[in-house]
């Protein structure tokens, strides 16, 4: 597994945010998302929030809902801030994902957009972890992410139907499957965990925590 982690580079964000928008079928995982998260949320995460682009999505019906955004990169962080500016429901701490979460409260719901992949698989199961412990009961988790594909050859065919080669596949992607990673979210406690939207490398996964607490899970 890899240590490297690019986004601390302001010319690695910015060259993110230049094809962000031109992501074949994003919008598609994000309008599945949006579906999912209901709208009478009081309170959300959004982990790796990147520019901004999903909160500002989710707030488009939920205008009443407090939101906390984490981010580390520089240039990300000044891009949300920029967004954000005027809006006081709207909460940006400066937080790398590869440490524990700080101490932010509970949330109704808890989002993340392809930011989860950068981080190792020991980090993203202990993630999840935390990500159940600071969803209120009921609350649910929903993370469009970019996973690992079955066989190299659907991999470089992802990367050719995204416009790149091989050569320049990002080093900072540390990509996992998507079976292991429902199977992590059923273990942590969990309930209706599923990828609820895919496409080649790109998946939606969700889980919601129980409103009635697991027995197992208070021993």
């Amino acid at each position: 597994m890899n240590n490297i982690n690019l986004w601390t580079s302001s010319e690695h964000a910015l060259s993110y945010l230049g094809k962000a928008d031109k992501i074949p079928h994003r919008t598609e995982g994000e309008a599945v998302l949006l579906s999912q998260v209901p709208k009478t949320v009081k309170r959300i995460l959004d982990l790796g929030t990147g520019d901004g682009r999903l909160l500002a999505l989710l707030k488009i019906d939920r205008p009443q809902m407090q939101s906390v955004a984490i981010d580390f990169s520089p240039t990300m962080l000044e891009a949300v801030k920029t967004r954000f500016a005027e809006d006081k429901t709207v909460e940006i701490i400066t937080h790398n994902l590869d440490e524990p979460l700080p101490d932010v409260g509970l949330f109704d719901a808890i989002v993340s957009s392809f930011a989860i992949h950068h981080l190792s698989h020991k980090r993203k199961l202990s993630l999840y972890t935390e990500v159940f412990k600071n969803l209120n009961p009921g609350g649910i988790f929903c993370n469009l992410e970019h996973v690992a594909s079955p066989t190299p050859a659907l991999h470089e065919k992802f990367l050719k139907e995204i416009g790149t080669l091989p050569e320049n596949d990002d080093p900072s992607n540390k990509l996992l499957d998507v079976e292991t990673q429902l199977q992590w979210l059923i273990k942590i406690g969990f309930i209706d965990v599923d990828c609820y939207w895919k496409w080649l490398e790109l998946a939606l996964l969700i889980g919601v925590k129980d409103k009635i607490p697991d027995p197992r899970l208070l021993r």
